[in-house]
């Protein structure tokens, strides 16, 4: 590891997000106005991400008033207080720039659902057959 890469490795946030590309998030950000500091929300579809260890950004899309708002923030900024994950987008590319050419119910992405391993699945079988071996034996 060289000079360079220990000094980004100081800048990475301990607790990074956990997002994907697609989903709906809340950003908080530290906004600074004169003397007062607050917190403005942000909320959009992930449409990209871009970089490596401390230099990584995420690029999030809403539709303010029917126009289209593209902000990008970097992920281990001090600004960038929180990132609540809204709900999960079921996409099959790493970048949604297409979204900004579609209007309406067509720029929404899909909903993701919940899919437990095959392990999980199988375990879960056994549960639910498992009582009713235990009832087709007859009881002495």
């Amino acid at each position: 590891m060289n000079r360079l890469e220990r000094i980004q490795q100081s800048f990475i946030k301990p607790t990074a997000p956990v997002f994907e590309i697609g989903d709906t998030v809340r950003v908080h950000v530290k906004v600074v106005e004169g003397e007062k500091e607050r917190i403005q929300v942000f909320e959009g579809a992930v449409i990209a991400r871009k970089g490596l260890l401390n230099t990584e950004t995420f690029t999030v899309r809403k539709v303010s008033y029917g126009v289209g708002v593209e902000r990008i923030f970097p992920i281990h900024s001090p600004i960038v207080t929180r990132v609540e994950v809204m709900r999960q987008g079921k996409v099959r590319r790493a970048k949604l720039y297409y979204l900004r050419g579609k209007k309406g119910k067509f720029a929404k992405v899909e909903d993701r659902e919940f899919v437990a391993s095959p392990k999980a699945k199988a375990g879960v079988a056994r549960k639910i057959d498992a009582p009713a071996e235990a009832a087709a034996a007859p009881k002495a």
